[in-house]
């Protein structure tokens, strides 16, 4: 487990932060500028609090009051960044032996093969990193990170700097290292589909501070009416189990108790539990399901709450059949329009292209695309 509380002062910005993360991802979400990095950083031992502990398991990392600061080498911490940072002269193999290299032989609890077949990465071992694409070039960094059989992976906005495909591309690669290694990682990002796929515990992070800590469906749910801009952050998570797989229009048909949702893509085996994240906006209100839309989605639910400022907006909450939340974005025109209010029975229709893939927990790896 790690334990963070730490605080910083700099002359345009304060940390102070206290949050844990067990096993899994603990992701560290907010906008740009909230701190994210900077916890980052004072984990790894790249800087020093001004005030603070932080410890990894039994071991203490950093203890201001103590005096104690291990440095970074011998934190036993594995680094992901934005950018691969692979060594352009050196082979795919060669790389991924120089994090092994460093760490002592009685030490070495992670093996090589198994991190190149998690990864997928067996075929790229006798290439050097510019005959990589993008997505390749950082599963070798995150195997070069592995195999130092680290006690925690730092994984700062690993995604940031690669295409949708890519993105698409790496995900299920991150899932299964999570999943295959017991090795806990605190994960940075500020997309809210990353965050909500991937992690157990998510921190959300505002100016500085925690503003929230717990499980994505509880800490990315809105809190109240949003600003007109931040609205496209307010999502759902919802749970439902695969139910078929239609190869002919490549899309996954997912049971809940509300409904059937249909999402783009294929998803694993019949039969396996996936999450699903739904952005509010993304979400139509109607009275009925109706037969004249293209829309596949429709969720059964009841009008929990409605939200509103005065403004051209109302949030509205649904409860779904079978007890989850389900947020809605809607105008306060249209609203009135229906002629529903608190209580009442509701549909919620969402499209399928509206749901992005980042955001469906165990989607498979797409077919390898040219670099």
């Amino acid at each position: 487990m790690i334990s963070v509380d730490v605080a910083l002062a700099r002359s345009d910005f304060t940390l102070d932060v206290a949050f844990e993360g067990g096993q899994g991802i603990t992701a560290l979400f907010g906008p740009s500028g909230c701190g994210k990095t900077t916890v980052i950083r004072l984990v790894a031992g790249l800087e020093r609090p001004d005030r603070g502990r932080i410890t990894l398991g039994d071991t203490v990392l950093t203890d201001v009051e103590r005096g104690v600061r291990l440095p970074p080498h011998r934190r036993r911490i594995g680094l992901v960044f934005q950018d691969a940072l692979l060594f352009p002269h050196l082979s795919v193999a060669t790389n991924l032996a120089y994090g092994r290299f460093f760490t002592a032989r009685e030490r070495r609890r992670v093996e090589r093969d198994a991190v190149i077949a998690v990864l997928g990465i067996g075929h790229l071992l006798d290439r050097r990193p510019a005959t990589l694409s993008g997505g390749e070039r950082q599963r070798v960094a995150i195997g070069r990170a592995l195999l130092t059989s680290p006690d925690l992976l730092l994984m700062d906005e690993p995604l940031a700097a690669l295409d949708d495909d890519r993105k698409l591309e790496i995900l299920p690669f991150i899932e299964h290292l999570r999943d295959a290694f017991a090795i806990p990682i605190l994960y940075v990002s500020h997309s809210v589909e990353e965050v909500a796929r991937l992690a157990a515990t998510v921190v959300r992070m505002d100016q500085g501070r925690v503003a929230a800590i717990g499980a994505p469906a509880e800490v990315l749910a809105p809190t109240g009416l949003a600003s007109a801009m931040h609205r496209f952050e307010a999502v759902s998570v919802v749970t439902g189990t695969v139910a078929e797989i239609d190869e002919a229009y490549g899309v996954t048909t997912i049971a809940h108790p509300a409904g059937s949702i249909v999402v783009p893509g294929r998803l694993p085996r019949v039969g396996a539990s996936v999450r699903v994240t739904v952005r509010a906006t993304e979400v139509t209100l109607s009275r009925e399901r109706g037969t004249a839309t293209s829309v596949r989605t429709a969720l059964a639910g009841r009008i929990e709450a409605v939200t509103t400022d005065g403004g051209p907006f109302a949030l509205v909450t649904v409860l779904l059949d079978g007890g989850e939340t389900l947020y809605a974005y809607v105008t306060r025109l249209g609203f009135d329009a229906l002629g529903v209010a608190v209580g009442d029975r509701i549909s919620a229709l969402i499209k399928a292209v509206s749901i992005d893939e980042r955001g469906l927990a165990g989607l498979e790896a797409p077919e390898k695309r040219k670099a």
